[in-house]
């Protein structure tokens, strides 16, 4: 066990490695003369098997899948390698599994050009290939496209990361249409992945069960898919492949959605197969998703390639038994985001053993939902060694790192989906029941579940920060305890305590990009610059040359700090990651202002101008760079310019207290005291809770001068 270990740790984001085979070894074998069969792969997120009445009737009818399930051959225990989306669909397009091709995690890792993926095998046969895919994980930047004449993967930049089913299929249905025989078509539906929110009439029908509802949408989109190749004949000359990529945990062993353990809700998966002259049929040996791209060449008559670690499953469609293989899995995704001890196992001869600091054997024979542990009645010694040749046999000895993939739009959609990873965690060599997943996420679901109920106004504030400060109280290895604390207790006004609460979360987390950066603002909020620069000097995080918020904060850190120099550094930094941050060029913009007031040469002065104007066409109700362009107009003497975007300042954000000060003072300049005296009397009658003693006084003042 400890050499897989080794695996893991000795680099931290391993694989992706190079595979160089000879074309004439490839495709010596090919009938020139026989009808080439289309393929058409259609795989569903998050999908459980026991959701389709064609496995189960137990949840919910889906007859548009049991239709395909009708014509072809349905493999009732269908295993994935993986529990997260990228690793699994890797496995199908390269038939190996992450041990080979070295993609653990949906985050920091990208599939190298030198894999050979199914599309590309197929494509080398005279195959049209397109891809249309639902869900931001298999966005092209992760490498899955290569081989695809066209890789939909456009989901906008306004997008959350998916595309409902019904426009993913309208759009492969457009493309195939167009096309001739042969062609490969990879449809890939994202709808049933958390958050579940079905649309009409599915979510009043399963309100109390949304991801039944999610599953119903998409088998009745599909319909529409089955019904094309019916009408169409095309059922008569094309392979169908229809699998999931996981499944969803819904609470089953603690776990709400997937991610996190290998229990059978997440790694069973439906696999149907319909292959044009095979009878339908239901196979009940043991398979696995890389069994996929073998069983199309097998059924092509095309060459497999001498990489593929899965079998041919047509024989066993045909009928035949095939000997039992071991299959290989792991759940890595803790281990990258959260330094959580990894997951791995195998299953062999119905037996399931996964291996982590507290280790768990299953008999999948009679013991399918995995309720009773069977190791201490075994030799743990011998599994693990099991497990060592295993990951000896499918690792390639030429692995090397994957490229980065991280970029401010990975991100942004990979937060909102639910998936962030710190890539540069310290590694571990020896991991404790302490660090085990099943000892630390009821605690990472007890804060996760607080801060969504008090999201959800269903929990109070006080509340929620009791649940998160008795989750740090019993393990320090939660960081989004950390930062939803320091959250509440900004909310509270509270700024020392929060910034506490995230200093002790970073000295856990050091790799932690969410908790630096909340830290990052809090510090700068406080007005801690010299705090801020220190910081930042101490942590540099990989996500930081992705993404331009902390080094827009560093640089304003120096601008208030007077280094001008290093103000300008930092801004370029962040202008080179994202040039369109309507926050960075309204900083640049007080820079050059500065830099202006500094030097008194006027190119500085318009250069902040131009910044402010930059910023406000990037979001034009961006408050800062208005009231920036009132600053900029009042040093150029322009008190009707300064006038106008001071109004505007105060339109978007009537509170804002230095505007309604700095326009009050225009107009007493201009000599229109009634009008001064009427905006500051109605700002201190609305506002003067939200002004400090000071700022009180120097309203007051004005004021005065206005009477006078």
């Amino acid at each position: 066990m400890r050499g897989l270990w080794t695996l893991f740790y000795s680099f931290l984001t391993i694989m992706c490695l190079q595979l160089f085979i000879p074309v004439s070894s490839l495709y010596a074998k090919s009938n020139s003369d026989e009808i080439k069969k289309n393929v058409l792969l259609i795989t569903i997120d998050t999908l459980r098997a026991d959701r389709l009445s064609c496995y189960s009737k137990e949840h919910l009818h889906t007859p548009n899948i049991d239709s395909l399930a009708e014509r072809g051959v349905l493999f009732s225990r269908a295993f994935a390698h993986t529990s997260t989306t990228l690793p699994s669909h890797t496995n199908i397009l390269c038939g190996t599994t992450p041990l080979y091709h070295g993609i653990h995690d949906n985050y920091n890792f990208v599939l190298s050009k030198e894999f050979l993926t199914l599309a590309e095998h197929l494509k080398a046969f005279g195959y049209s290939t397109g891809a249309f895919i639902g869900g931001f994980p298999l966005d092209s930047r992760f490498g899955l496209d290569q081989g695809f004449d066209i890789y939909d993967d456009d989901f906008g930049k306004k997008s959350e990361g998916e595309i409902r089913a019904e426009f993913v299929v309208d759009k492969a249905l457009a493309w195939l249409k167009l096309k001739e025989s042969p062609w490969f078509l990879w449809i890939h539906c994202y709808d049933p992945h958390d958050p579940y929110t079905p649309p009409d009439p599915f979510r009043n029908q399963y309100e109390k069960v949304p991801y039944n509802g999610e599953v119903a949408y998409v088998d009745t989109v599909l319909k529409t898919l089955f019904s094309y190749l019916e009408k169409n004949d095309l059922y008569k000359n094309t392979l169908v492949i229809f699998t999931g990529d996981h499944g969803e945990a819904l609470g089953q062993h603690g776990e709400m959605t997937h991610g996190y353990f290998a229990y059978n809700e997440v790694m069973w998966i439906p696999l149907i197969i319909y292959s044009p002259g095979v009878a339908k049929g239901r196979v009940d040996q043991y398979v696995s998703h890389v069994d996929i791209f073998p069983s199309v060449c097998d059924i092509l008559n095309i060459e497999k390639p001498s990489f593929l670690q899965g079998r041919s499953l047509l024989p066993v469609m045909k009928g035949k038994k095939l000997p039992e293989k071991i299959i290989y899995y792991e759940s890595l995704h803790p281990f990258y985001s959260k330094g959580w001890a990894p997951l791995c196992g195998f299953i062999e001869k119905k037996e399931k053993f996964i291996d982590s600091p507290i280790p768990e054997l299953y008999d999948l024979e009679n013991d399918f939902g995995e309720l009773n542990n069977l190791i201490k009645e075994k030799k743990l010694d011998d599994y693990r060694m099991q497990l060592e040749k295993i990951e000896k046999n499918q690792s390639n000895p030429k692995a090397v790192k994957p490229g980065k993939t991280v970029d401010q739009e990975a991100l942004e959609k990979l937060r909102s989906l639910g998936y962030i990873s710190n890539p540069d965690l310290s590694a571990k060599d020896i991991f404790g029941p302490e660090d085990d997943i099943k000892t630390l996420l009821p605690y990472w679901t007890k804060a996760n579940w607080a801060i969504k109920l008090y999201e959800d106004k269903k929990m109070s504030l006080d509340s929620t920060m009791e649940s998160l400060k008795e989750v740090l109280s019993d393990t320090e290895k939660i960081d989004i305890a950390y930062k939803g604390l320091a959250a509440l207790y900004r909310e509270k006004g509270r700024a020392r305590d929060a910034i506490e609460v995230l200093k002790a979360g970073i000295e856990n987390h050091p790799s932690s990009y969410e908790i630096l950066l909340d830290l990052v603002k809090y510090l700068s909020e406080a007005g801690q610059y010299q705090d801020v620069i220190i910081l930042c000097k101490d942590f540099h995080l990989v996500q930081m040359d992705f993404e331009p918020h902390v080094w827009d904060m560093l640089g304003f850190a120096y601008l208030r700090t007077g280094d001008l120099e290093k103000a300008q550094k930092s801004f370029e930094k962040a202008l080179s990651i994202d040039d369109e941050d309507a926050s960075v060029l309204n900083n640049c913009g007080h820079l050059y202002l500065s830099i202006y007031n500094k030097t008194k040469e006027l190119s500085h002065h318009k250069k902040a101008i131009d910044f402010f104007k930059r910023s406000i066409e990037q979001d034009p109700n961006y408050v800062p760079a208005y009231d920036g362009l009132g600053i900029a107009y009042l040093i150029a003497r322009d008190l009707d310019k300064s006038i106008y975007y001071w109004e505007k300042t105060i339109e978007l954000f009537p509170s804002h207290a230095e505007s309604v000060y700095n326009l009050s003072r225009a107009y007493l300049t201009k000599g229109n005291k009634q009008k001064a005296l009427t905006l500051l009397t109605q700002y201190i009658q609305t506002y003067s809770h939200l002004l400090s003693p000071k700022n009180l006084e120097r309203f007051n003042e004005l004021i005065k001068k206005c009477k006078d």
